[in-house]
């Protein structure tokens, strides 16, 4: 009957292992979950810390060309304001030397108009020849023989 007894507390002891092993199997499946579990749960985080940085980043270059754009576009609205006040000051200009130019040219025309009707007038007998004279024009009779 001892060796029995012995052979019952072996197999109980034995058992007893067992159902202890099986608890720290278990355990151990459990924490290795848990670690799995974790792992996942800050790589996923990390991802998600990554995106927003890069989505961050690519707004703020967006704002920054954004404000370029709009500098650009100011300089440009600016140098066509500026471009355009210039062409209307060169036509102000050419619109006021040809004013002066018309009204030299008048005055010139007016004193020219003056000046002519004073002017004496030609003889008008002149033989078909200016203020009635042969100039330039010499007939050489001088030596005719007969």
């Amino acid at each position: 009957m001892h060796i029995q007894l012995q052979k019952m507390k072996q197999k109980q002891e034995c058992e007893r292992r067992k159902r202890i092993a099986e608890e720290k199997h278990k355990e151990w499946v459990q924490k290795k979950r848990e670690e799995e579990r974790r792992e996942r749960e800050r790589k996923l985080s990390k991802e998600m810390a990554e995106k927003a940085t890069r989505e961050l980043e690519k707004m703020q270059l967006q704002e920054k060309a954004e404000v370029k754009y709009k500098e650009w576009l100011r300089k440009k609205r600016a140098e066509e304001a500026e471009k355009k006040k210039k062409e209307k000051e060169k036509e102000k200009e050419r619109e006021a030397e040809l004013q002066e130019k018309k009204a030299r040219s008048e005055k010139i025309f007016k004193e020219w108009l003056h000046n002519a009707r004073n002017k004496p007038r030609p003889v008008l007998n002149g033989y078909g020849f200016p203020r009635g004279n042969s100039a330039g024009l010499y007939f050489c009779y001088t030596d005719v023989v007969t």
